[in-house]
Parts: structure tokens; sequence; C-alpha cells
């Protein structure tokens, strides 16, 4: 491990981030093609700094695209599982994986937590079809309704053990959500699982400080890794999409916006962050 590098680490979100339209590395805002974002893996590689992809997505996605980007940590389905070298990390408490009551996210089926979302937020939420599918953890839905308010109404029917996260907009919906302003995605995990709180993991086994990491995203949920790196970045297609994240800020002077959307953002950030050290 190198301990020269003024930057060590980046945690960047997938979707909306570092990559494109469509989930596409190689296009960028207006679907052209472009090298940005794997420039910013070539700067991290170049400065020694490791990369770890955070996502809200399944672990077979996001484990064959940390093999594909040589790198050997990675965080899947909105922080509930950190891995490092293929040694598995929970952050999902009282929920066990790998156990007789079969997968963590039938074991929050099974308590219903799902099934009350849905009912009470009829017409705005919905499952996220078909990227729901094949989860260990959590479940994916898609609509428009307030985090905090699902997170009480969980926890007035005793399911105080999990929250609903907001994981930044989404382009796919059903002829039952058209009504809505906007659609984002949500993911309704245990309590404990976060972005935030799997960086911190990972920092702390690699021996990192606040000063040697960065993080980017695009979603609330990324911005939290705020309170442990040292500079968080949106890129710039997130606040143009809800602007209302300048307000979220709050009085946090770690966070930055990038000029640039996706994959250029990134690069943006890291390049920034090198040249600033």
């Amino acid at each position: 491990m190198r301990h020269d590098v003024v930057v060590r680490c980046l945690y960047v979100d997938l979707d909306s981030t570092l990559l494109g339209p469509g989930g596409a590395l190689l296009l960028d805002a207006d679907k052209k093609f472009t090298l940005q974002g794997v420039r910013a893996l070539q700067a991290c590689d170049r400065a020694g700094a490791e990369v770890v992809l955070m996502s809200g997505r399944r672990e077979a996605t996001v484990k064959e695209n940390a093999r594909l980007f040589a790198q050997p940590a990675y965080i899947f389905e909105a922080g509930s599982c950190l891995v490092i070298d293929g040694e598995e990390s929970w952050l999902t408490g009282d929920y066990l994986a790998h156990t007789d009551a079969g997968t963590i996210h039938d074991q929050i089926e099974a308590a219903g937590a799902p099934a009350l979302l849905l009912e009470h937020y009829a017409g705005r939420l919905e499952y996220h079809d078909p990227w729901h599918h094949g989860r260990e953890v959590s479940h994916l839905f898609r609509g428009l309704v307030d985090a905090a308010e699902a997170d009480a109404l969980l926890a007035e029917h005793g399911h105080g053990g999990l929250r609903l996260v907001d994981n930044g907009g989404v382009h796919r919906r059903s002829p039952d959500l058209v009504a809505l302003d906007e659609v984002r995605a949500y993911h309704l995990v245990p309590r404990g699982a976060s972005k935030a709180n799997a960086v911190a993991l990972h920092m702390r086994a690699r021996g990192y400080t606040a000063q040697d990491v960065i993080a980017v995203g695009d979603s609330r949920e990324d911005m939290e890794t705020a309170s442990s790196v040292g500079t968080f970045w949106f890129v710039a297609n997130a606040v143009a999409r809800d602007p209302t994240l300048h307000a979220a800020t709050g009085s946090r002077t770690n966070i930055r916006v990038a000029d640039a959307s996706y994959g250029a953002g990134v690069y943006e950030a890291v390049v920034t962050t090198l040249a600033e050290r």
C-alpha cells in the first residue's frame, strides 16, 4: 500500500454517476461516446488510489463491474454488504444472511413490510420491475414518496428495524405512476445498512482517514458518505434533476457539485482533488 499519495480511495456510485444514460459507461449526458469515466478510473490508478463501487444494484452486477475495473472491494444493495477480497461484511443487524430463514429479502417480505408500503402508497409506489428480482437484501421500488414519512409508517407497524432509502431518480415507470412529477428509486433495507456505514467500515479496514478519500454520487443516500470522507461530490446531472439537493446539504462544508455530468463529473472530481492537493 502506498502512503505517499494524496488520494488513497475513491468511493463512487454507478448508475447516473460513473455510468451514463442507460447504465452505459461510455455514454455522456448527450448519449455520445465518451472515455471520461474510464479516464477517472485511469487517474485513480496513476495516483495509486483504490476505487470502491457503492451501488444499489445486486451483488452479481456490482461484483462483475468491480472485476472489470480490477478493484478488490465493492458495496452492494445500498450498503447492505461490503466485500473486500471476497470476504463479506454484512451491515444488516438482526437480519442474517445465509440462514434457514431464507435470504434477508425473504425475511423482510415475510414480515409484511413491503406489502404495507405498497398498500399505503398505492398509485405512488411500485416494484422497480424488472430490477427488483434476484436480490438478496433490499426490496427495490420506484415512485415518489417521503422516505422519512415511510420510515415512521414502518415503525408504527412494528418494522422499526427497516428503513426506506431514497437512491435517486430513475426513468422507468408503469402507467400506474404516469401522473407523478418524477420517479425515484427506493430500497427497503435493514436500518444499519447504508452506503455511509459501508464506506466507514471499508475505511477502518484499510486504515484510511477522511482526508485520504473522496466520494462521488447522485443521491441523498450517496451524500450521507460526506460524514466519513474528506469531500463528497455530486455530479452535475444530480442537481439538474433534483435542485432540492442543494438545500439538502445543510451546513456541511465538504460537499461540492461538479460542473460536468456522469463519468465526466467523476473525472472532474478526481483530477480537481489531485490538483488542489
